[in-house]
């Protein structure tokens, strides 16, 4: 079993096994250091049922869906990359995000099944962490300045295996791709909503998307997470602007 050794017997996280262990082999043996979680052997077939998500299993996961994303318009840009690195470098420390980088150019080779991968991601992730890993594809996405048709299709289809709705997919979607409607995709209401609506929608969005729900996943994930409730607080603040609400 080769750097996996020490690992037997022990909780190796979800992620080993299933369609993303077939993907990512051996080569992510470093990233189980920090992948220790409660496990229960029930529902998935011959997998963990989540008990809570980590940065460890959260980082593998990052590793499979930014290759179906960076390979969703047939080319991959440099600013894409440059981006994962980045983010990875950010959240995993230099060492670490070099043999993931590393690891990301053997997945980006191989062909993957979107559905299965996304379908063992939802079952053990919770729904904070989902939400944060469609932000995370957008920066992706976005990364040269412009989110195609092609990425928004491909990221919308992993939303729609991961279990996220289509309002909270179209929140996500236009804090990258704008519009004059945008600030009321972003809190999931259209332009007929009473101003009680919009406070209650407010609400909601803010406790959806508040960054506490992710803290455990690390400084990089914090960030990404602030940044995504900014938005939503910007969205409210300019709809209230509009139409002068106190």
């Amino acid at each position: 079993m080769g750097r996996f050794g020490k690992f037997i017997g022990g909780a190796l996280g979800w992620a080993v096994g299933g369609p993303i262990g077939a993907l990512v082999g051996f080569s992510l043996g470093y990233l189980f250091d920090n992948t220790k979680i409660e496990t229960k052997f029930d529902g998935y077939p011959g997998k963990a049922q989540r008990h809570q998500t980590n940065s460890g299993d959260f980082g593998i996961s990052l590793i499979v869906l930014s290759a179906v994303v960076m390979k969703a318009d047939g080319k991959v840009m440099k600013s894409e990359l440059d981006y994962v690195k980045r983010f990875f470098e950010q959240q995993f420390g230099k060492a670490k995000a070099a043999e993931m980088v590393k690891a990301l150019g053997d997945v980006l080779k191989q062909d993957i099944s979107v559905r299965e991968v996304t379908e063992q991601i939802r079952y053990y992730m919770q729904h904070a962490m989902r939400l944060q890993m469609l932000h995370y594809l957008f920066g992706i996405a976005n990364a040269d300045g412009h989110v195609s048709a092609e990425e928004v299709a491909t990221i919308k289809k992993i939303a729609t295996y991961l279990g996220i709705s289509t309002p909270d997919f179209e929140s996500i979607k236009a804090m990258f791709v704008k519009d004059t409607e945008s600030a009321y995709t972003i809190l999931e209401l259209n332009r007929s909503a009473t101003d009680a609506e919009l406070k209650r929608a407010y609400r909601k969005m803010a406790v959806k998307y508040h960054p506490d729900k992710v803290s455990h996943l690390g400084d990089e994930f914090q960030k990404a997470a602030k940044e995504k409730f900014q938005k939503v607080q910007e969205a409210y603040d300019n709809i209230k602007k509009e139409r002068r609400v106190a």
